[in-house]
Formats: C-alpha cells, sequence, structure tokens
C-alpha cells in the first residue's frame, strides 16, 4: 500500500498472514499505533514506514524480535531511539532505518548488543548527542553504519575500523561526517579491511591520515574536507587504484602534489577537491592524467548508474553515496554521484607556474576551478579540448596574454570566470562566449571588445611619457609633463623664497621694485587715473548747458 495517499492506519488487526508490510510515502500522521507490532501474529517480518508524518509511538510497544527489516526514515519522529523495552531482547533485524527525523539525546549505550546481527544501521540526519558507543562495534555483520549529520561528538572508537565481519563481508560504508567528533583518526585500519565509503567530512578531527588506510584496497570514496588536519598530500594512497572520490578542502593539507608514479595513480578518480588548504609548487603535468578524466565512457557499461554500496543483494538493498561538492560557486550536496560526473576544484591555495598543456587530456571533465592562486602565462589552447566542461574558473591568478580563441568551442559551457587576472587583448566571440557578462572579465585593464564596455584597444603605458601603476586591483595612469611641471614650479619658489629670507640683497633689491610695481598695478592707482577725465567730460557737460 506504498504510494496511495493514505491519510490513517488501514485496520490491519485482523489479518494473520501479513510477513511484509509497506505503507511507505503515504500521508499518514500521529502516532504509530502498539497494535501495529502485532500484525500478523508474529510473522510480520519487514515493516516500512518511511515518509510519512508520524511524530510518535503509542506506548506501550514492543517491537518484535522476528522483524528483520524496520524502516521509519523520513518522519517526524523525536524523543529517545526506540529500540524495544525489554532489555535482554535480541534483533534479528538485518536493516533499521532511523534517519531523516527527530531523535535526541544519546545513542543507547547497549545498541549494539541489541542488534548483533544488522547488516545496515542509520541514525543519520537527526539530533543524537555525545559519544558513539562502542557497543556498535558487537554488530560483526555490520556493513553499513552511518550517523552522519548529528551532534555526536568525543573521539572515534578504534574499534569501529576493526569491524571485519563474517567470512569475505565487512564494513563497507562508515559516515560519520557533519558531527563534532574531535582527536585523530585511529591508525588501526586491519589488513583485510572491506571499507569502500570513508566519510569523516566536516568534524574537528585533526592530525595525520593514518599510514594503515592503504589497507582499504577497494575505497572509493574518500572525505576529510573541513577538519584541522594537518599534512602532505596523500601520496602513500596512490596504489588505491578503486578510489574515485577524493575530498581534502578547508584543512591544513600542504606541500606540493608531485608524487613517484603519479602516471598510474587512481586511474578511476573522477572528484577530486582541495581546496581551500595551503599547498604550494607548480601543477605537475603527470598528475593532471587521470584516466577516468581522459576517456569517453559513455557507452560502457562501467560508466552507466552511480557509486553505490550493493548488500543484502537478495532484497536488492544498496547505499547511495553523496558528497558535497562546490559546483558553479554554488555549495550543493550531490546525493547521487555519477560515474560520469567529473570535477576538479583547487582553488584557494598557492600553486605557481603555469597551467599544464596536459589539462586538456581530461575531455570528460565537467568543472575545473583553479582560483584564487597565483598561476602565471597564458591559459593553455588545450582547454578547449574540454568538450563537457560545463564550470571554468581561473580568476584571481596572475595569468597574462590573451584568451585563446578555442574556448569559442566550449558549447556546454555555462559558467565563466577569467576575473581579476593579467589578460589582454580582445575577447573572442561566438557560441557560449556570447551569453557572459562583463562580470567574466572584471579585473584585466587591458581585455576589450563584447561585452565589455571598451571596443577598442586601450592605450599602453609605453607612450606619451605615460605610466601605469596598479592600485587597488584597477590601474592609475600618471602623466609625467605635467608632473615635471608643478615639479619646476616647487623648485623655483623654494629658490625665490629662500633668497629672500637669507640674503640682504636680494631683499633690498625686492623693496625697490616693489615700489616700482605697487603704482603701476595698485587698483588705486587704476582707479584714480580713470575717473579724473570722467570727472572732466561731466564737467564740460554741465558748463555747456
Amino acid at each position: 500500500m506504498a504510494s496511495c495517499r493514505l491519510q490513517k492506519f488501514p485496520n490491519l488487526r485482523t489479518h494473520s498472514s501479513i510477513i511484509i508490510l509497506d505503507l511507505s510515502d503515504n500521508e499518514i500522521r500521529g502516532e504509530i499505533p502498539n497494535w501495529i507490532w502485532n500484525v500478523g501474529n508474529g510473522s510480520l517480518d519487514h515493516l516500512n514506514l518511511s515518509c510519512n508524518f508520524l511524530d510518535g509511538l503509542e506506548k506501550p510497544y514492543t517491537i518484535p524480535s522476528t522483524l528483520v527489516v524496520l524502516d521509519l526514515h523520513s518522519n517526524q519522529l523525536q524523543g529517545q531511539l526506540p529500540i524495544g523495552v525489554v532489555p535482554s531482547q535480541v534483533q534479528d533485524a538485518a536493516y533499521l532505518d532511523y534517519s531523516n527525523n527527530f531523535f535526541n539525546g544519546s545513542i543507547p549505550f547497549d545498541l549494539g548488543s541489541y542488534a548483533p546481527f544488522a547488516s545496515f544501521l542509520s541514525l543519520s540526519n537527526n539530533s543524537f548527542t555525545g559519544a558513539i558507543p562502542e557497543s556498535i562495534c558487537n554488530a560483526s555483520y555490520l556493513q553499513v553504519l552511518d550517523l552522519s549529520n548529528n551532534k555526536l561528538n568525543g573521539i572515534l572508537p578504534s574499534c569501529l575500523f576493526n569491524i571485519t565481519g563474517i567470512e569475505t563481508l565487512g564494513l563497507g560504508v562508515l559516515n560519520l561526517g557533519k558531527n563534532q567528533i574531535t582527536g585523530n583518526i585511529p591508525d588501526s585500519f586491519p589488513s583485510n579491511c572491506a571499507l569502500k565509503t570513508l566519510d569523516l567530512g566536516r568534524n574537528v578531527l585533526e592530525g595525520r591520515i593514518p599510514s594503515s588506510l592503504i589497507n582499504c584496497s577497494s575505497l572509493e570514496v574518500l572525505n576529510l574536507g573541513s577538519n584541522k588536519f594537518v599534512d602532505t598530500f596523500p601520496c602513500p594512497l596512490q596504489n588505491l587504484s578503486s578510489m574515485r572520490v577524493l575530498i581534502l578542502r578547508s584543512n591544513g593539507f600542504n606541500g606540493d602534489l608531485h608524487c613517484v608514479n603519479a602516471n598510474h595513480m587512481w586511474p578511476n578518480l573522477q572528484i577530486i577537491d582541495i581546496a581551500s588548504n595551503n599547498f604550494t609548487g607548480e601543477l605537475s603535468p603527470k598528475l593532471l592524467n587521470w584516466k577516468g578524466m581522459t576517456v569517453d565512457e559513455d557507452n560502457t557499461a562501467q560508466s552507466r548508474g552511480n557509486i553505490r554500496f550493493d548488500f543484502l543483494r537478495l532484497n536488492d538493498f544498496y547505499y547511495q553515496d553523496k558528497v558535497l561538492l562546490t559546483v558553479k560557486g554554488v555549495e550543493m550536496e550531490l546525493v547521487k554521484i555519477l560515474r560520469v560526473f567529473t570535477s576538479i576544484d583547487f582553488s584557494s591555495n598557492n600553486f605557481h607556474g603555469i597551467i599544464p598543456n596536459t589539462i586538456g587530456a581530461l575531455t570528460s571533465l565537467y568543472f575545473l576551478n583553479l582560483s584564487h592562486n597565483a598561476l602565471t602565462g597564458n591559459i593553455p589552447k588545450a582547454i578547449g579540448n574540454l568538450k563537457r566542461i560545463e564550470s571554468l574558473d581561473l580568476s584571481a591568478n596572475h595569468l597574462d596574454g590573451e584568451i585563446p580563441a578555442q574556448l569559442a568551442k566550449l558549447t556546454f559551457l555555462s559558467v565563466l570566470n577569467l576575473s581579476f587576472n593579467r589578460l589582454s587583448g580582445m575577447i573572442p566571440t561566438g557560441n557560449q562566449l556570447n551569453t557572459f557578462g562583463p562580470d567574466s572579465y572584471l579585473g584585466n585593464q587591458q581585455l576589450y571588445g563584447f561585452p565589455l564596455s571598451k571596443s577598442c584597444k586601450p592605450p599602453t603605458s609605453s607612450r606619451g611619457g605615460k605610466s601605469e601603476i596598479e592600485l587597488g586591483g584597477g590601474q592609475l595612469e600618471i602623466k609625467w609633463e605635467y608632473v615635471t611641471s608643478a615639479l619646476g614650479f616647487m623648485v623655483g619658489l623654494g629658490v625665490y623664497l629662500w633668497m629672500l629670507l637669507h640674503n640682504k640683497r636680494c631683499r633690498e633689491a625686492y623693496k625697490q621694485l616693489d615700489n616700482v610695481l605697487v603704482p603701476l598695478f595698485s587698483p588705486r592707482q587704476r582707479g584714480r587715473k580713470s575717473l579724473k577725465p570722467r570727472s572732466r567730460v561731466r564737467r564740460n557737460r554741465i558748463i555747456s548747458i
């Protein structure tokens, strides 16, 4: 009865043979009735009440130990986590999803002992506080543990990374992102580490990346962004050939990106975000040669779909990987990471030197951000080979020369930012380039042409005795002929005043000159001379009358 627009629970008390009950994606409000746990007279093993407007559980209630799947995600449930009322009760549940609710308080200390057979456990997007209970490590069948987006604090229990499971199974997804967890990552990843997703982003973790992480040979997603790590670029992890997503942004990582055997580093890498760190050095041509971004995989079976972790395959259950990125200048969460999606963000570091021509080999790249560095030289013409690029940000660098006309070939380009560089010449036109406004080119005083107001080449600094200096991101023009005239006048006036003050003969000569000049130019004298003729004329006229 999923997606039937039900507004209340149907009366199922008399149904004795129900094994699976799915009331998800309806409009049911209020409390979960306590009779629902007894539907089927103990035969119920799958209950899905997700995506409704439920706000509580009617008491008293007893969650049956035979329930294998309990899905309550995306409701408005509040208070303590409902895990049963009998302390000695052990759940057979393999799938427990309490995510996207309003549960608060601490996570029950015996949660792992309550559900030792759980394969999937999600408490994400709630308001849980306190430390992560070590009893979770007792769930030896656990393959997915998602406690993200809560208010958990304390340190990471080292046993979390030793949940190796049974036979070839083990913990494949550990997501503790968006909490307040402190301390270091324990260097205790086992030799048979089965992790495919490790998300510790947006916490207060510090220290270095543990060397034992190299044991996680199946790792595809590593997110350590927005913490306080201080380390160098993780070259020791370059042999993790399955790596697809690497997020290190907003930490204290430093040093250059040069790694030995970089030609074979992360052949499947499709997203790398190392923005807002302290990385330095030049961009290695070998590094910008990830094969996962260089081939057209549209028609390959491997590229279809999105990054996810499959578990309980008989029930077609899977965990959907997601990642938080800054795309087109806006921070957004990708709830599905398509295998064809590619992105490079090296912004807000201290990289210098030129942009390597090998950047043009990344033909399947969608987003490229190298802004706010100290890159020099020309914009490579090879960027015109990035036929899928949608967002290109090279702003706030020291790039010079002309904008290559090859950028007009980028027909999918929807965001372009070349502002605050030292670019010159006419802006190319054609295709998508005609759709960008002047903001894309701000701070480049020698650029002209559409869409800027300057339609012709501005005067250069080498003509007419003019010079230009940069001031506050712009340029100030100095006309030296006026400066020279002003300086000459000031020097002459200074010499004249000095002679009047210190030379007696000059002062006497000045007095004699004053006696001559005053009668000639005094307004009173000029007035007297002009009045006498006029008075005579008037007097003569009166006499004649």
